[in-house]
């Protein structure tokens, strides 16, 4: 059983996570300023608080990988999801780490 606040292990991207990603790719890309035609959860982990933080690698073409940290409220305050930080330079083999 995860602690609150604790981080998962990692597992594989689902329909669920990519979803979310597609959801917050228009942002990712007015932050960092470049658009991707490869978006692709790849895997992710989640830290429960009062909502759950979804912490996601993303491959966005060649070698390039991005990580995402998504928040996403509970259902009773409405279950929105919105992007919170975005970290570029990643690899397929960078851990996904709490940022």
């Amino acid at each position: 059983m995860m602690m609150c606040g604790g981080l998962s292990d990692p597992v594989a991207a689902d329909e669920k996570v990519q979803t979310i990603c597609d959801g917050v790719k228009n942002h990712v890309e007015a932050k960092l300023g470049k658009n991707y035609g490869v978006f692709t959860a790849k895997s992710y982990t989640t830290q429960v608080v009062a909502g759950t933080n979804y912490f996601i690698k993303v491959h966005v073409g060649g070698d390039e990988h991005i990580h995402l940290r998504v928040y996403q409220r509970l259902p009773c305050n409405g279950g929105e999801t919105e992007l919170s930080d975005v970290q570029e330079g990643k690899s397929h083999h960078d851990p996904i780490e709490h940022f």
